[in-house]
């Protein structure tokens, strides 16, 4: 069993477990997950490390309720335990000098990139964050991610806070500016990765994205992560998450992603019916 040493909601639906893991933590690096089981009886669910501590032997997710499980797993407090954490899996986000990185955060994103914006500042990188939400009460780790950024912008779609659009506006400047910039890491929703790719590909500008809202169970046995890169079938939970976005068939990757829409549908209403029962 897992203990979570700490709980925190960072925003509605979105909440934070510290949890102790030793072993993922001795390993664990930035873009890599976990998979977890609740109990004996769950699904099992790949989550994004947010952080890590080797020392403490703790992992930080952050998870959005979406679904019966992450609903599930959102009724757990500090001083829970849950009953399989297994990881660090996925590859690791590659870490290099590279000049001037643009990381854009779309949602809940923001907990996946802010240990990439930090392994590549700690490289040294020129950060330039984007973080970007539905609305203000949507934004959280503002401070942290600007702890790893040389500049931050901030974008709500209804222009409750920062700067009023979407990511990709402020992203398209950046680009148009004078300054080169030699990377891109996009991280949030299939469709905010997809048109920031978009927008970087007429630059030629080298575009990273992680597919990881894609996976199911995240060991390779299912199948359901397949994606097309550059024509070729690739697995997200073992070849990936990160992808060169400018190679991945956007379109696929979002059917696929609405599936099990009705399935997962069901399973909610029928938990919801069974804890009205209790």
């Amino acid at each position: 069993m897992y203990k979570i040493l700490l709980r925190e909601d960072l925003a509605p639906k979105v909440h934070l477990f510290k949890v102790t893991a030793p072993a993922v933590a001795r390993k664990a690096q930035a873009g890599q997950f976990v998979v977890i089981r609740i109990d004996e009886r769950g699904e099992r669910i790949p989550l994004t490390i947010a952080d890590w501590d080797r020392d403490e032997g703790t992992i930080t997710i952050v998870f959005m309720e979406v679904g019966t499980t992450t609903a599930r797993l959102a009724l757990l407090k500090a001083g829970d335990a849950i009953a399989d954490f297994v990881g660090p899996l996925g590859v690791p986000t590659h870490v290099e000098k590279f000049g001037t990185v643009v990381c854009a955060a779309g949602g809940v994103g923001v907990a996946l990139i802010a240990p990439v914006a930090r392994e590549l500042k700690n490289a040294g990188n020129k950060i330039i964050s984007i973080l970007g939400a539905r609305s203000k009460d949507l934004i959280f780790w503002e401070d942290h991610l600007r702890g790893f950024s040389d500049q931050l912008i901030v974008t709500t779609d209804d222009g409750s806070y920062g700067r009023k659009g979407v990511v990709t506006e402020p992203l398209k400047e950046i680009l148009e500016g004078g300054d080169k910039i030699d990377r891109v890491v996009a991280i949030g929703p299939g469709i905010m990765m997809k048109f920031c790719a978009k927008t970087t590909q007429p630059f030629g500008v080298k575009t990273i994205v992680s597919l990881n809202s894609i996976m199911v169970d995240g060991t390779g046995m299912c199948g359901c992560c397949r994606v097309e890169v550059d024509g070729t079938t690739k697995f997200v939970c073992v070849d990936g998450p990160d992808f060169d976005g400018h190679q991945v068939d956007w379109d696929l990757l979002l059917a696929r992603q609405r599936i099990y829409l009705d399935e997962e549908k069901r399973s909610f209403e029928k938990w919801q019916c069974q804890c009205g029962a209790h």
